[in-house]
């Protein structure tokens, strides 16, 4: 454990571990009042089920950290299996919350496998590619797509078109920074491109939609103020939320608009509450955090000796950037709101538990990099 201790990186942890902080805090601040007024529990309720995610994190964390990555790619199989498993079941017993059947409600918690889907699905493949290191043939350079573009297809159906985009731009990066030759990769993007026009060009002639009535309603994100009694409702009181907060914030405790008038303000729109009451510099100082984070993430999967170590943390990278990117651009109005929470800030077991698990796979490379360091001066000499 001291050599564990010693090799994991203290900027990231550091960082994570105040991030989980602020987070926890603002979950209590966004969500007492309609805990209390809405759904008549604790105004603490939301609080210490976060508080207890976290702890289960921590407690998955400390046991994930003295496996290799390797013994991850090993479980990843299995773990896939069960995720495809459990998204076909949730189409025949899963119960809708919030217009999606994407949980399993068990009782005081709610699990979500798309969730999961996107951790082990990084693993999965960062191991496919490692083992498969001499990628010439298309048959196995395309398998992993086929594999994840079913999963794909299992979440857009539940449906939930943000996770589905999330899962597939993951699986894309991945599949572009894998060792595969240069030909099989450009003749694959240029025959998705194909396959994604032909399919839009028969979806336009046919006059029909592959989205619901309620998703395409949200690609009308301009002007949500216009709109403030129908699709622009939690985009313009986002607005307001900013608005009152200026640069200082109205103090901690003290928003008014997660006064039931932001639906669940602790959980896609906490970013606009923590802005009303810290202000935007506060607002600006939790980006530059993420900026901070990626950076650390993305230096240690430069720094892996290994295909993996690389691939795994460059997975990671780009699923916290991804969620914070959908999430923010949601609550400025640059893009629909597709229900995508934001890392460390948002409340949910599912992805904090999965965001806690995926920073522990990026320490455990960090850990392999500086055992890997150690070991190379002793065969030198």
């Amino acid at each position: 454990m001291k050599k564990i201790i010693k090799y994991i990186d203290k900027p990231l942890l550091i960082t994570s571990v105040l991030l989980f902080v602020i987070g926890l805090i603002m979950v209590f601040s966004a969500s007492n009042v309609t805990a209390y007024m809405s759904h008549a529990v604790s105004p603490y309720n939301y609080f210490i089920k976060q508080a207890l995610f976290l702890f289960i994190g921590l407690i998955l964390s400390l046991i994930m950290i003295k496996f290799t990555t390797k013994a991850y790619g090993m479980f990843s199989w299995g773990l896939l299996i069960i995720i495809i498993i459990s998204l076909l079941s949730l189409l025949a017993i899963g119960q809708a919350k919030n217009r999606a059947i994407s949980w399993y409600d068990l009782g005081p918690i709610s699990i979500q496998p798309s969730e999961f889907a996107k951790v082990i699905t990084i693993v999965w493949l960062a191991r496919y590619y490692e083992k498969n290191k001499k990628m010439t043939s298309y048959g196995k350079s395309l398998f992993p797509l086929f594999v994840c573009g079913m999963i794909t297809l299992l979440i857009f159906i539940q449906p939930d078109l943000g996770t589905a985009i999330i899962y597939a731009t993951i699986v894309g990066i991945i599949f572009l920074a894998a060792p595969i030759i240069k030909p099989i990769k450009a003749k694959t993007i240029f025959a998705f491109i194909g396959l994604v026009a032909f399919a839009g060009v028969v979806l336009v002639g046919s006059g029909k939609s592959v989205l619901l009535a309620r998703q395409v309603e949200r690609f009308d994100f301009s002007n949500p103020c216009d709109k403030l009694l129908t699709t622009g409702n939690q985009v313009c009181n986002c607005y307001i939320a900013i608005n009152n907060g200026g640069l200082t914030g109205v103090g901690l405790g003290n928003s008014t608009q997660k006064y039931l008038y932001l639906p669940e303000p602790y959980t896609d729109f906490i970013f606009a509450i923590i802005v009303e009451e810290l202000g935007v510099i506060f607002g600006v100082g939790i980006i530059l955090m993420y900026m901070f984070l990626l950076y650390r993430i993305l230096k240690i999967g430069r720094d892996s000796p290994t295909n993996r170590g690389a691939l795994l943390c460059y997975g990671v990278a780009i699923y916290i950037f991804l969620h914070i990117t959908i999430n923010l651009m949601g609550i400025f109005g640059l893009m629909p709101m597709t229900g995508v929470p934001l890392p460390f800030m948002s409340y949910g077991g599912s992805f904090t538990i999965c965001l806690i698990a995926a920073l522990t796979i990026v320490q455990r490379v960090s850990v392999e990099n500086g055992l890997c360091k150690k070991e190379k001066p002793k065969q030198e000499k």
